[in-house]
């Protein structure tokens, strides 16, 4: 592929590289360092070690064997399976890198400025729908492309649409803790808003409006949680997935120290360990596309705002860890913004609560918990994963088209 470098990612490069080795080297080890059996294909060998990876051993000896192929033809196999799966990682990524793809849409005015965060109006008539996404990637998730912008189909149908862009951290924002973004610059955000609003948040952003909802119920008329995680340790493997990532908050204090925030690549490589090999398969199925097609561009769009993240201040990222994920505060009705219990069951007024049904970075069950707890909410299941629910291909039938529906209810 010619045409010049435009892009550094899929950041971190090293790691995503490393795991596609990994994978590769735990495949041939395996292979090459164990003996294949008389009486194959119907040995008992005891590698693979999953009974899952031993049936499919056997599936593929007995193809071998049918075909009149020695078991020894494996490993070549394998090897030539490998060397395709590595050219297409390579070519994937060399055809994101070099894509002509950049997003041009100029920011709407802003209502409101406090450090390097803004209230963005996207325009409109009717009620005010404010939205808060989370503090760790781009806010224009919400407004990726024309026919990707959740804040742009809005106002189209009837009501005015807010952006909280939380900025890049300064030097102030480095020692912020979630109180003083919740209780110091969202609710001033809210008190500058044309209110009461409609307060939606996403992920990592509807904890911290619920919070903001809780505190000043005058300034919010409605609250939506769009993929918003509550219970860290709900679902069969939560207790486990959580606690692995507050043990690495020891390990990353180091990386903290120099600058008072957890580097983006950092909290890149925490969000890779949910799914080790989704990014390299997301490579390789990207290589087969036409370069033009919209389906590349919008892959290059989502790839270029997950590797424009923020970083987060030290002092949230050890409450995140440590807080939400290592003790489950939200779940247990431990986490408090300026010394109050933040539980949904305390919110009195309409709530819209919407799960995307493929999330693996906020399992439905976690979700599901806060719904359980409000006294009356309108729970949506919407088809999709995570970011796929906001700003995909399927989007507006997935999430907004039930999320307007909903606000149209409100009136």
């Amino acid at each position: 592929m010619t045409g010049p470098l435009r892009r550094r990612g899929p950041r971190p490069l090293p790691l995503h590289l490393g795991l596609a080795g990994m994978r590769a080297l735990a495949a041939t080890t395996g292979l090459a360092a164990t003996p294949w059996p008389s009486g194959w294909p119907h040995s008992n060998a005891a590698w693979p070690i999953s009974k899952a990876g031993q049936a499919e051993r056997a599936r593929i000896l007995g193809a071998l064997a049918a075909g009149g192929h020695r078991p020894d033809a494996l490993l070549p196999a394998v090897l030539a399976r490998l060397a395709r799966a590595d050219r297409a990682l390579v070519a994937g990524i060399a055809a994101y890198r070099r894509h002509p793809f950049a997003r041009d849409a100029a920011d709407p005015p802003a209502i409101w400025t406090e450090g390097g965060s803004r209230l963005l109006d996207h325009g409109g008539e009717g009620p005010a729908v404010l939205f808060v996404p989370s503090l760790v990637n781009r806010a224009y998730v919400l407004d990726l492309l024309p026919g990707r912008s959740l804040l742009r189909w809005l106002p189209g149908q009837g009501f005015r649409a807010l952006l909280l862009d939380w900025g890049w951290p300064g030097e102030a924002e480095r020692h912020f803790t979630l109180t003083d973004y919740v209780a110091g610059r969202l609710e001033r955000a809210l008190a500058a808003a044309p209110g009461p609003v409609v307060l939606a948040g996403y992920c990592m952003g509807g904890l911290l409006a619920l919070a903001a909802a809780l505190r000043r119920p005058d300034r919010v008329r409605a609250l939506a949680l769009l993929a918003t995680p509550w219970d860290f340790h709900a679902g069969p493997d939560g207790p486990r997935r959580a606690r692995t990532a507050a043990a690495l908050l020891p390990g990353l204090d180091a990386l903290m120290e120099p600058t008072a925030a957890l580097p983006v690549d950092a909290i890149q490589s925490l969000f890779a360990m949910l799914d080790p090999f989704g990014v390299a398969q997301k490579f390789r199925a990207f290589a087969r596309l036409a370069p033009d097609s919209d389906r590349a561009r919008l892959f290059v769009a989502l790839e270029d705002w997950l590797n424009d993240g923020v970083p987060l201040p030290a002092p949230v990222a050890r409450q995140c860890l440590a807080g939400w994920y290592g003790r489950n505060e939200p779940g247990r009705l431990a986490w408090r913004i300026a010394g109050q219990v933040v539980d949904p069951a305390a919110w009195g007024g309409p709530a819209f609560v919407a799960m995307p049904e493929r999330d693996r970075i906020v399992p439905p069950a976690s979700a599901a918990a806060a719904a359980a707890r409000f006294t009356a909410a309108t729970v949506h299941v919407a088809a999709g994963g995570h970011i796929g629910m906001v700003a995909g291909t399927g989007a507006e039938a997935a999430l907004w088209r039930p999320f307007q529906a909903w606000l149209s209810a409100l009136a």
